[in-house]
This record gives C-alpha cells, sequence and structure tokens, in this order.
C-alpha cells in the first residue's frame, strides 16, 4: 500500500505541441494553484516555448509524442504531487481547493483523481457528450487524458508511470490503476471543442470509440494512431 506523503507539494505537467493559442489560458487557470508548471515540449514551432516561460512554467525538451512528454515531464518535476493536463484543457475557478483536500485526506495517496468533462460550446451535440462520457468515468472507471489526472509521486512510480506511446497513453495508465483506485473531483474541466466542430460531432465520437475498441482488441498504438488523425 502507497503511504500518504507528509508534504504535499504539487507540480502540474503539460505537454506541448505546437499549443502556443490554447497554452496562456490554460496556464492562467493552473496559477490558482500556486503549483510548480512544468511544460514538455515536443518541438513546437510556434510560440510555445515563449508562452510557458512567459507564465513562468518550466521548460524541458522532449522527443514528440504525448506518453513520451508527459513521462518526461514527470521525471522533471519536484511536486510529491502530479497534475497531468493536456494544453487545451483549463480546470475550472475554484479546482485548487478540491485538488487540495483530495491530497490532504491521507487514503488519497493510494488513489488518483480526473475533473468531470467539460466542452467550450453551447450546443446540445456537447451536453450530449459531456453526459456519455460521465457514464463512461462512472461504470467503466475510464477518464481520458483531457480530464487531467492528479495522483501523488508515489502511486504513479508504483503503477509504472506513464509509457512511451503515441496514443492511448492515458487509458494504459489509468487501466493500471484500475476502476477502484479513481475518484472524480467535484469541478469540471473545459476542453476545446474545435475538433469535434471541425471533424463533425457524430463521426469524431466514433472515431474515438473506435479507437479505445482497438485498443481493447490489443491493436498496437502505431495503428491505432492513424486511426485516430
Amino acid at each position: 500500500m502507497v503511504k500518504a506523503t507528509l508534504e504535499q507539494t504539487l507540480s502540474i505537467v503539460l505537454p506541448t505541441l505546437n499549443a502556443a493559442q490554447c497554452l496562456g489560458p490554460t496556464l492562467a487557470a493552473c496559477a490558482e494553484a500556486g503549483a510548480e508548471l512544468v511544460v514538455a515540449d515536443g518541438g513546437s514551432r510556434d510560440r510555445t516555448a515563449e508562452v510557458a516561460i512567459a507564465a513562468g512554467a518550466r521548460l524541458i525538451r522532449s522527443p514528440p509524442g504525448r506518453g513520451v512528454q508527459l513521462a518526461a515531464g514527470a521525471a522533471a518535476a519536484r511536486g510529491a504531487w502530479l497534475l497531468f493536463l493536456h494544453a487545451d484543457t483549463r480546470p475550472a475557478p475554484g479546482w485548487a481547493a478540491a485538488a487540495r483536500a483530495f491530497m490532504a485526506e491521507p487514503a488519497n495517496a493510494g488513489r488518483a483523481a480526473h475533473f468531470a468533462f467539460a466542452l467550450d460550446d453551447p450546443s446540445p451535440q456537447a451536453r450530449r457528450l459531456e453526459r456519455r462520457v460521465a457514464w463512461r468515468c462512472r461504470v467503466l472507471g475510464l477518464p481520458y487524458g483531457d480530464q487531467g489526472l492528479l495522483l501523488s509521486r508515489a502511486l504513479y512510480e508504483q503503477v509504472g508511470g506513464y509509457r512511451p506511446l503515441p496514443l492511448m497513453e492515458d487509458v494504459d495508465l489509468v487501466r493500471r490503476l484500475g476502476r477502484r483506485r479513481l475518484a472524480a473531483l467535484p469541478v469540471a474541466a473545459t476542453t476545446s471543442a474545435e475538433r469535434w466542430r471541425r471533424e463533425g460531432w457524430r463521426r469524431r465520437s466514433a472515431r474515438n470509440l473506435l479507437c479505445l475498441s482497438l485498443w481493447f482488441l490489443g491493436v498496437p498504438p502505431g495503428l491505432i494512431r492513424r486511426v485516430y488523425g
């Protein structure tokens, strides 16, 4: 069993690749916690590095690939607790208090937490998708990376951390954690709906479901990456 840590320090790790447009608002939302910010960049050619440094984040360079970047960011982070966030995922105001409350409970040193899923789109399609994701998390215990993941470093290391996968690195990690060790924080994190708007709500959702199904069928992540687009 993982022992509770006495030092409740938090590091927030964000993988980036040409994320200059969305990274600023995410880092601004993260500032609420006063935590260490670690941006693991996979070779951006835009202003991502400039935005990260201006926000006071530590910028580290990594080979591209979200799993590789997340692992590199975790290795560079100094906190006893780690919060992994996507660059286009902004936790709602009040998230830091919810995270601190979770971290302060000794039993939670052996558990991980995620945010509720929300999209920056006012459409009925967005609300339906949010409800489906809530069901998936509640019943199947499968939060995705765009919901963030908060866990102690001890637990992260115990389960083996992020693997260098080109896709499905989030599902891979939460499956190793197991449904019983996952909890939902009482606050949402808002993710960009641009991909759904661009590709179509049904088409994008169907593609995501196909990728998940292929993962459970044992298809290599490199091949699933081609389907994901």
